[in-house]
């Protein structure tokens, strides 16, 4: 704690020095510009009109002949920003945080209106469009500013995504995992420019939807689409949520450049276009780790037993064409390094690891518009994913050794129509090669042989189709309807599953939304292909013919707009998960395999032969109230109470191991203006207050006979862990200047030091039975620069 305070006293005096060395200055200003597009066609609008609001004079722009605008000398600070035309309802953004040292680009879209008038001035105010117009309901815009402003996010969707109703922790403040309604992490779907891709983050584990640190970053993103269930038909294999990325384009104009430098990495960012007659351009943003960057220069923050070192890349090149539509060639990219040493000297240590992972995509996008009304997009992306794994005793005997390597080619398609005001239709397919080479062996001393669950080498097909029907029954009823199919080649099994989606406006404070359908998701590709030894020495793959995990989704929702930027909404919503991987009744041996069920899995393979026996359900409700920014300042307060069990071959209904039961965050935050708005100090906060996870009862005296941790399975995750508390804040000081402008922050996760607990675990020498608890104080300062 001593440590701590002086971080903050230091924080403040360089706050304080850059207030002492603010001087007067005229006005500082910057421009505002972007494109206006058909929410339905995503084609350019003509002749809109977007306006300052309460700039005097007023000042604003006309769309041309692609719809893009250019509003020159707006005042920087936060600006609101309203776009009409004829036959189209108007659009309102507010509070668009203009600053010196970057122009402001937007993207804005325009329904159309099915009443012959004027531009319709939409009464009901709203947060970011999401970009499936298809979505009713279970769906949010996580814009980047939201992204970047709640403490302790560090710039990562999946860390903002918390914040949200009815997501809590996996149970490690050090990974990002996400548990959606009491489903498993795994469950998750990743895309980014509307194509899956492998999981996004550092330190990952096979399997798994999360890691330690986000490869995505702030500075390149565009705004993201957060589901939380009952998705649109546009998406599949997936039952928990998705994660709908997208990358922005850079400035078409002018070159702009950014640094930023903290605890988790040194970054470097730049944008601009790529030539003066077209509007083409680039975006690039590269990171490396702050700690492997030390680790470079000789100097070891973790001692000389631990390495760790990570770096990623993303970019963008945007390239129109005046015949052919737009082209887009995008990627991400990052590899991660882990190495602990034994030290042999000090201490009877003998224990060696080496672990690294790397993952990539690379993509084309194009699209090309075939009539006013009707676009087709299509995506050529290809991704990767390695992981190795070595562990081993005083560099003699490898005890466990890894290694997995995967590819994907995808190819996506969709056809985008806007029959009329009324109806748009979409229809889409994606082909995905899934190859694989995958090797790993385990060092068995009782037979002192090796054991090999991997060693295989090939590859399978994964098609998806999907249709999609949008009607606007009137002005303020919005109905989808919708159906997808899935087909996986390595053992020809199949699926169909129905979607459908309603928003009902019926008054103009107040909207009721609900969805309902099938959804399925995958099996790492690692449990399909793993192999076991029969009596007669023969191998098999006891899980190649498993089936995908399935589940039922409906979802009844209400929101209200209490006054003018202050929304209450809530949800209510029951899943049905079957067809859930189980140890079948012909493999059980002990309790452990009866009560086992992928629901609670984290990530992971197993070579033991499963089963698609299991069941599962996940229902509760969840309330958020919110007041959007303005003023200066916003909240949110979520609450959620929720149930989620799952049924293994022993037919018995037990807790998952994710089933907290309730989960309640509240969050907020206040700008303080200083010098005419020039600088800003931002104050943020975050309280999260949750069921922790589910735990099993130990045996204490089995536990001494055997000497390490014997758990009950008969009473399995009947125990729950101490609640989880954590008290999160965020400072940043913003200084703009002329075509120049920067950031100081601090964020701490878990500002009170809370020891959360991780697990439980039977402690040899002190005979008891103790509590592994997670990381405490985690602060990240950092200071970012753009010019």
């Amino acid at each position: 704690m001593r440590d701590f305070s002086r971080m903050i006293r230091l924080v403040l005096v360089i706050f304080l020095l850059f207030w002492s060395c603010v001087s007067f200055s005229q006005s500082l200003t910057q421009t505002v510009k972007g494109r206006v597009l058909d929410h339905q066609a995503k084609t350019p609008i003509i002749g809109a009109t977007v306006i300052v609001i309460d700039s005097d004079p007023i000042q604003g722009a006309v769309t041309d002949s692609e719809g893009f605008f250019s509003i020159k000398n707006v005042l920087i600070g936060r600006r609101s920003i309203r776009v009409s035309s004829i036959g189209y309802e108007s659009n309102y953004l507010s509070n668009i945080s203009v600053t010196s040292g970057k122009q402001v680009v937007l993207e804005l879209e325009m329904k159309e209106s099915l009443t012959e008038m004027e531009a319709v001035q939409v009464i009901a105010e709203k947060k970011g469009e999401l970009h499936n117009e298809m979505a009713a309901v279970s769906a949010i815009s996580l814009s980047v500013e939201e992204t970047s402003r709640y403490a302790a996010t560090f710039g990562d969707p999946a860390r903002a995504a918390l914040s949200q109703a009815g997501v809590t922790t996996g149970g490690d403040d050090l990974m990002n995992e996400i548990v959606i309604r009491g489903n498993s992490p795994k469950g998750i779907l990743w895309r980014l420019e509307g194509i899956e891709i492998p999981n996004p983050n550092h330190f990952a584990e096979v399997g798994s939807s999360a890691g330690g640190v986000s490869m995505l970053s702030a500075n390149a993103l565009s705004n993201s689409d957060f589901y939380t269930g009952a998705f649109p038909a546009q998406y599949g294999n997936a039952t928990s949520g998705i994660f709908d990325l997208r990358l922005r384009k850079g400035n078409i104009d002018q070159h702009e450049h950014g640094v930023q430098v903290g605890m988790l990495g040194l970054a470097a960012h730049s944008e601009g276009p790529l030539s003066k007659h077209s509007n083409a351009s680039y975006l690039v943003n590269y990171r490396y780790s702050t700690l492997g960057l030390f680790q470079k220069l000789g100097i070891s923050i973790l001692g000389n037993q631990e390495n760790i070192a990570f770096q990623d890349l993303s970019f963008k090149l945007y390239i129109p064409s005046k015949n052919l539509g737009s082209f887009s060639i995008w990627g991400l990219g990052g590899a991660n390094t882990y190495a602990y040493k034994a030290d042999t000297i000090n201490t009877s240590d003998y224990y060696f690891e080496d672990e690294g992972q790397s993952m990539g995509v690379v993509g084309v996008t194009h699209i090309g518009y075939l009539s006013k009304n009707t676009h087709l997009e299509s995506i050529l992306s290809a991704s990767g994913y390695i992981q190795n794994h070595l562990e081993d005793s005083l560099r003699l005997q490898v005890n466990f050794k890894e290694s997995i390597k995967q590819n994907q080619v995808r190819l996506a398609s969709m056809l985008n129509h806007k029959v009329n005001a009324r109806n748009t239709l979409r229809f889409g397919g994606i082909f995905s090669r899934l190859n694989f080479n995958m090797e790993s062996e385990a060092w068995h001393d009782d037979e002192e042989i090796f054991v090999n669950f991997l060693d295989e080498k090939g590859g399978t097909n994964f098609y998806q189709t999907y249709a999609q029907w949008k009607h606007r029954l009137s002005t303020d009823i919005d109905f989808n309807l919708g159906i997808h199919h899935s087909y996986f080649g390595l053992n020809n099994k199949s699926y169909l599953e129905p979607r459908a989606g309603l928003r009902w406006q019926i008054n103009p404070k107040s909207t009721i939304t609900s969805g309902l359908g099938l959804h399925s998701r995958m099996e790492s590709l690692a449990l399909y292909i793993a192999r076991s030894e029969q009596e007669d020495g023969s191998e098999i793959q006891n899980n190649r013919n498993l089936g995908f995990t399935r589940a039922f989704h409906t979802v009844l929702g209400f929101e209200r707009m209490l006054k003018p930027g202050l929304r209450l909404k809530s949800e209510i919503y029951f899943q049905y998960l079957f067809d859930v991987p189980v140890w079948p009744i012909d493999t059980i041996s002990n309790m452990e395999a009866l009560t086992f069920s992928s629901v609670n899995s984290y990530d992971g393979y197993t070579n033991l032969k499963l089963s698609n026996d299991g069941t599962g359900k996940n229902y509760g409700v969840e309330l958020t109230l919110e007041k959007f920014f303005s003023n200066n300042y916003y909240f949110m307060t979520t609450g959620s109470l929720y149930q989620s069990k799952y049924t293994a071959i022993d037919e018995v209904e037990r807790n998952t191991v994710f089933n907290g039961n309730y989960v309640f965050n509240l969050l907020g935050g206040k700008e303080f203006l200083f010098k005419d708005g020039r600088n800003v100090l931002g104050l943020n906060g975050r309280f999260i207050l949750a069921g922790a996870k589910r735990d099993t009862p130990i045996l204490l005296d089995e536990s001494r006979t055997m000497g390490y941790t014997v758990k009950d399975f008969t009473r399995i995750y009947e125990e729950r862990l101490p609640a989880y508390v954590r008290f999160d804040i965020g400072v940043s000081f913003k200084r703009n200047r002329p075509k120049v402008s920067s950031v100081y922050a601090i964020n701490i996760q878990n500002v009170i030091g809370y020891e959360n607990v991780a697990y439980s675990y039977y402690a040899n020498r002190a005979d008891r039975v103790e509590y592994a608890t997670q990381v405490g104080i985690f602060p990240n300062l950092s200071y970012k620069i753009e010019f």
